[in-house]
């Protein structure tokens, strides 16, 4: 910076435009705040149908969010030009008070240009005035002046261009939109971006010459700016995509690292985990480089890292995606490319891919710190990335892995041949037990890629009702497993996702359960469509696959729970909805209140039915499972409902539909739903059976019994938060259409899933 720049600056522009953004943050928060109440509640609480449920509501969500995001990047702009006019000013005043100090010494600082100066005698005491003798001053006077004023238009110019580093990096950050990025000061950005690029010089270095200080510094610095969008932008384009990858190779090289790793192999999961947060955060960035990046990285998938024996770029960078919210276009641009790989190692899946398969303890890096796999199967990774990212995940389980052609008749899709086809790497813990990461991570991509909010979650009000991609993944994945109960049944530890997916398609699985043919020209298909409502698109699926997936299901503890709770509150939900006298009549299913209660406690003690099935089979049948870890498994669901219900969200369904539809009419259906799940709660705590009395009779008579308790206590509490004059009916009523379900649930399982061990009651 030129001295005269900062000497003679005028600072109005920039304070006018410090002002103009204070009044834009202002503005900004007033029309964020209006955006979230009057656009995103309400639109969360409006019945929406139709394409509005799918496009509509989803676009008001985003739109709000859209203003949060311009009036919180607007106050990072306007924190950090703030704060550099403060510095600025305050570095004028201090040139200012130096060079008056040096005038009084007769020395005089002069720009000579390019930010350059000279100190001088300002009066040359053969030139003075008759009768004036300047100030004595001697070469130390003229030094300490000159240092001061150095410095001071280093720190000015270093102030300055900092704030442009920043705000080019803050406004770099989205082509579209704004970015969420918060700084409170100019300081703390422009910390964040040179943290960045001292971290990035160090995980350039070659791993042999990597210290524990080396290490210690890169994994506290990657654990505190993890989230910073700024650094995590920088640090990536810093270190790029090829040294990333022989960063994270080289440290899990016992040949290359070793002496490191012996000292600090305890940290290395805490490493993984920050830079794969680090790197998740930089792909949300739009920025040149980043876009640049990405592109890269996708490329060097199938290229050996650090030599022609070293790991595939997909094995290494899979691994540095097991946290963190990576950008779906990112995601979706990895994952073909990750396939096309697999493809040609497999020969369009013919056989078994060899090439990423762990032979042996000591050969070759041990890619993953974050659990007990090796890390040595891209695809675990990779999917556990979806986890986190629904849409991403349901366009990659939905892509043709194999296309329509040839002898082949019908394309096979990502999910087919993961879930139906692929033989998984045999991978074993470091005590040498059988695990299966792969097949988790896959069944957590599954629960996403179907519900619309990421794996280990419940819906929310923001969640978007399913979109047809997803209900036709769903209807799949029922089919899939009504072929070959094996898939899940073999499976168990799949069964927690693939029964929250069941929780969450509840009104589908009703539907199915009438065998009435969907047709949007028949009334008594539409009067299912009023009896059962789905907002968004339903998954069509008949009544025998959805008899055999649940009672497969039914036979895990976990995914019993799921299915068997949610199922509990949606028929509470059902039954408060519908016995509602001031339902309009556009919804109102074409019934007396008698066959309205009875289609709904048949419908959903089928469902139970199933379940009780399942349940039979995997306490009585090979499996031996423990009774008690039902109810526990079931009991464990208590406070996550008791959070939930009422909001007018069901556990893990909403009131009328998939996924969230808002709160129920009036607001009892919470009421009502509490107080059907807490006896359900209560009845799982009384009912434990004793292993020794175990048999096929008792457990079918528990199960029909509390499926009769709950319906009958579900229609008494509707009725009487309606003031329906057949309160005292509707218990008979649900107990007489709970058996018959039940009797439905016998009667299918006998035909539809006559494969099972076990008898049926």
């Amino acid at each position: 910076m030129d001295l005269d720049a900062l000497r003679f600056a005028n600072f109005k522009l920039l304070d006018d435009a410090v002002e103009d953004w204070g009044r834009i943050v202002r503005n900004l928060k007033d029309v964020a705040e209006d955006a979230e109440s009057g656009l995103h509640q309400a639109a969360n609480k409006a019945d929406w149908a139709g394409e509005n449920s799918r496009v509509s509501k989803e676009f008001v969500g985003k739109t709000a969010g859209e203003f949060q995001d311009a009036h919180t990047q607007a106050q990072s702009i306007h924190a950090i030009l703030s704060d550099t006019a403060g510095e600025l000013k305050a570095y004028q005043k201090q040139l200012a008070a130096a060079i008056e100090r040096g005038l009084k010494k007769n020395l005089t600082v002069t720009d000579t240009g390019k930010g350059t100066f000279t100190v001088t005698m300002n009066v040359h005491p053969d030139r003075a005035a008759s009768g004036y003798t300047p100030p004595e001053h001697d070469e130390h006077d003229v030094t300490v002046l000159r240092d001061e004023v150095e410095k001071i238009l280093s720190k000015a110019t270093e102030s300055d261009i900092s704030a442009k580093t920043v705000l080019t990096a803050l406004v770099d950050q989205t082509d579209y939109g704004s970015s969420d990025a918060v700084y409170k000061n100019r300081d703390s950005a422009d910390a964040a971006l040179k943290e960045a690029d001292e971290l990035a010089a160090l995980a350039k270095k070659d791993p042999e010459e990597l210290t524990p200080a080396d290490f210690d510094k890169l994994n506290e610095g990657l654990k505190k700016y993890a989230d910073d969008p700024l650094f995590a932008e920088r640090f990536a384009t810093g270190l790029g995509p090829e040294k990333t990858l022989e960063f994270w190779a080289g440290l899990n090289d016992p040949h290359k690292a070793a002496q490191l790793g012996q000292e600090r192999v305890g940290q290395y999961d805490d490493l993984q985990r920050s830079l794969s947060l680090t790197l998740a955060s930089a792909s949300q960035s739009d920025s040149a480089a980043m876009t640049g990046w990405k592109s890269k990285m996708v490329s060097l998938g199938d290229h050996p890292v650090g030599g022609q024996t070293g790991p595939m770029g997909f094995q290494v960078m899979s691994n540095l995606m097991r946290a963190g919210d990576y950008d779906d276009g990112f995601l979706r641009s990895y994952g073909t490319a990750l396939m096309a790989t697999e493809r040609k190692l497999t020969g369009d899946g013919e056989h078994p891919n060899m090439a990423w398969r762990r032979t042996g303890i000591a050969i070759g890096p041990r890619l993953n710190r974050m659990g007990d796999d090796s890390g040595s199967d891209p695809l675990s990774g990779y999917l556990r990335a979806l986890t986190s990212s629904p849409d991403a995940a349901t366009d990659f389980l939905s892509k043709d892995f194999l296309p329509k052609e040839g002898d082949r008749k019908e394309a096979v899709s990502n999910f087919t041949y993961l879930f139906e086809d692929r033989e998984w790497p045999k991978e074993a813990d470091l005590k040498g037990d059988d695990i299966h990461p792969g097949q988790n991570n896959l069944a957590m991509a599954m629960e996403a890629a179907t519900t619309g909010h990421p794996a280990g979650e419940l819906p929310t009000a923001d969640t978007p009702a399913h979109n047809g991609q997803q209900a036709k993944l769903m209807a799949s994945v029922v089919k899939s497993i009504s072929d070959d109960p094996g898939r899940l049944t073999d499976h168990g530890y799949m069964s927690d996702s693939i029964g929250q997916m069941a929780s969450e398609y509840l009104p589908d699985i009703n539907r199915a359960t009438t065998d009435v043919k969907p047709d949007a020209h028949s009334e008594q298909w539409q009067q299912i469509e009023k009896l059962f409502p789905v907002t968004g698109a339903s998954a069509e699926m008949n009544h025998a696959d959805v008899s055999r997936f649940l009672i497969a299901v039914g036979q895990n503890p976990e995914g019993y729970s799921a299915v068997e709770v949610a199922q509990k509150a949606y028929m509470a939900n059902l039954m408060d909805h519908h016995l509602n006298p001031d339902l309009p009549v556009s919804q109102r299913y074409d019934a007396s209140v008698e066959d309205t209660v009875k289609e709904i406690s048949r419908r959903s003690a089928e469902i139970g039915g199933s379940l009780a099935i399942g349940r039979q089979e995997a306490v009585l049948g090979p499996a031996k499972e423990e009774d008690d870890a039902y109810n526990h498994a079931v009991s464990q669901w208590q406070n996550v409902a008791n959070g939930v219900v009422g909001t007018g969200i069901g556990v893990g369904t909403s009131f009328v539909a998939s996924p969230a539809a808002g709160a129920a009419a009036g607001g009892v259906a919470g009421t009502v739903s509490s107080v059907v799940l807490g006896e359900l709660f209560q009845d799982v705590e009384g009912s434990k059976l004793e292993d020794s009395g175990l048999d096929s009779a008792k457990l079918w008579e528990d199960s029909r019994e509390r499926n009769i308790a709950l319906a009958q206590r579900a229609a008494v509490e509707a009725a009487k938060a309606h003031h329906l004059p057949d309160a005292g009916k509707v218990g008979g009523w649900a107990m007489d259409a709970t058996q018959n379900g039940f009797n439905d649930a016998s009667t299918n399982g006998r035909h539809m899933a006559d494969d099972l061990e076990t008898e049926i009651s």
